[in-house]
């Protein structure tokens, strides 16, 4: 088998595939095999009608059709990996030539694919990128609203007479009718102020309000059967609770942590707040990095891709959001952003290479019970799904995409605004530095299972 491949854009190519008739032949014998399975002669046994009387039945030239399409992925994935291409989208295939039905051993099967690829892109110098973060510095502030989050926990509500204020705590009644029409209603509710967990315009009817008095405000339906319809809610405040807290004292100290005394919990929220700083520091430096990254490399997009995944968006959106889900704005914003995460995908993985990372199976668990815990999943029953649908190696790129933007973060000179450098040796773990034995590349689907397999036992 020859094969050739023409670029025809930055991320498109057109193989051509030519199969001598010596090739074929193999296949053509077996859908000779295939065939007699499937049709009746009389006076031969199923599976035992020679050639030339399938022939005679169906004609040579659907025996060269049915050899021809059970090799043809075969022969496309060889001229694929022969070009060292990665395939996008589903290939356009058009035969130019075949074999002659009506001359065995003439002729050969050539055909033509058109296919979007990953581009290839011309790795930019990514060492020492300069980025500017805000400074900032834990304060008295940060530990003391600290404190009160702890003592939050440990507070008590206590009925009190007067108007519900921010922050407050009260229990209500509702009813919302839409059109006239009651749709729904509840009693004994419990909301804080503030919160903006309930309905929109919740907040601004219930402030001012005292116990045994009401307020209607008109709100649009996030949810349910009326989603998306403008309602009349009514609201009816039961009482209005604040939350008293506990004095902060060496006793609270004891009852709330492992210290004994209540400078050393200050002590300790100072250095958790301090490390938050460097986090929130962190997470800016990250991203500004990425975004200078990215403007440094020209990233081709291969428009099918982003068509298709953005048709299942709104796919998915449909069933869950309703119409006003699909807007021309919507479109535009999801458009971007699929176009963003494709180039920032292409440009990491150039990096990682560059790099030469790995992901050790501990580090794909870890991914794996983090992931399962952001969609309330077991970890065990987690990795099992993604096992059985074939999804852990595209988190294993995850991984080293990650561990390749850590990487250009190390090896960036972050500043602040004071023009202080920032240390963020306790943020960026180092990338690529695993057990001798234990890292497997992105592209290894059975080292990627049998981590998948390693952290559904762990999670046992």
């Amino acid at each position: 088998m020859k094969s050739a491949v023409e670029t025809l854009t930055p991320t498109r190519v057109k193989l051509t595939v030519e199969v001598p008739y010596e090739e074929l032949k193999p296949r053509i014998a077996e859908a000779y095999k295939t065939i007699a399975k499937q049709i009746q002669v009389p006076g031969f046994r199923a599976g035992k009608v020679p050639a030339r009387m399938i022939d005679q039945r169906v004609g040579r030239g659907y025996v060269l059709e049915t050899a021809i399409n059970e090799g043809m992925n075969t022969y496309y994935q060889q001229a694929v990996t022969e070009n060292e291409i990665v395939p996008l989208s589903r290939p356009e295939v058009e035969i130019t030539e075949q074999p002659s039905a009506e001359v065995a051993g003439e002729g050969q099967l050539a055909f033509q694919v058109e296919i979007d690829i990953r581009p290839s892109i011309e790795l930019p110098e990514y060492k020492g990128l300069e980025v500017t973060v805000d400074a900032t510095e834990a304060g008295e502030a940060d530990i003391e609203k600290a404190l009160d989050d702890l003592r939050g926990r440990f507070g008590t509500l206590k009925s009190i007479e007067r108007p519900a204020a921010d922050q407050d705590f009260i229990t209500l009644d509702l009813t919302a009718s839409v059109e006239g029409e009651e749709v729904d209603s509840a009693t004994g509710l419990s909301y804080q102020v503030g919160s903006g967990t309930m309905l929109e315009g919740m907040d601004e009817a219930v402030t001012g309000l005292s116990a045994g008095e009401d307020a209607t405000f008109v709100t649009k339906l996030a949810g349910g059967e009326h989603a998306g319809a403008d309602a009349q809610v009514k609201v009816t405040v039961t009482a209005v609770k604040e939350r008293e807290l506990p004095e902060a004292n060496d006793d609270f100290a004891q009852l709330a942590s492992e210290f004994d005394t209540m400078a050393e919990l200050r002590e300790s929220l100072a250095k958790d707040a301090a490390e938050s700083k460097v986090m929130d520091q962190g997470v800016a430096a990250r991203d500004l990095v990425l975004d200078k990254l990215m403007e440094l490399v020209e990233v081709p997009v291969p428009e099918s891709v982003i068509t298709e995944q953005v048709e299942q968006h709104f796919e998915q959106g449909a069933h869950n959001e309703g119409e006003e889900h699909d807007t021309e704005e919507h479109r535009t914003e999801v458009r971007e952003n699929t176009a963003k995460a494709f180039k920032n995908e292409i440009v990491l993985d150039a990096v990682a290479e560059a790099e030469k990372i790995g992901v050790a199976q501990s580090e794909l668990i870890d991914y794996i019970v983090q992931t399962a815990g952001q969609y309330g999943m077991d970890p065990n029953q987690f990795a099992q799904m993604l096992d059985g649908a074939g999804q852990v190696p595209m988190l294993v790129g995850e991984v080293r995409r990650r561990k390749a933007l850590a990487k250009v973060l190390e090896l960036a000179v972050v500043t602040d605004t004071n023009g202080n450098v920032v240390d963020l040796s306790d943020f960026v773990r180092p990338a690529g530095e695993e057990e001798e034995g234990s890292a497997s590349s992105a592209s290894s689907a059975s080292s990627a299972s049998s981590a998948s397999s390693a952290s559904a036992a762990s999670a046992k």
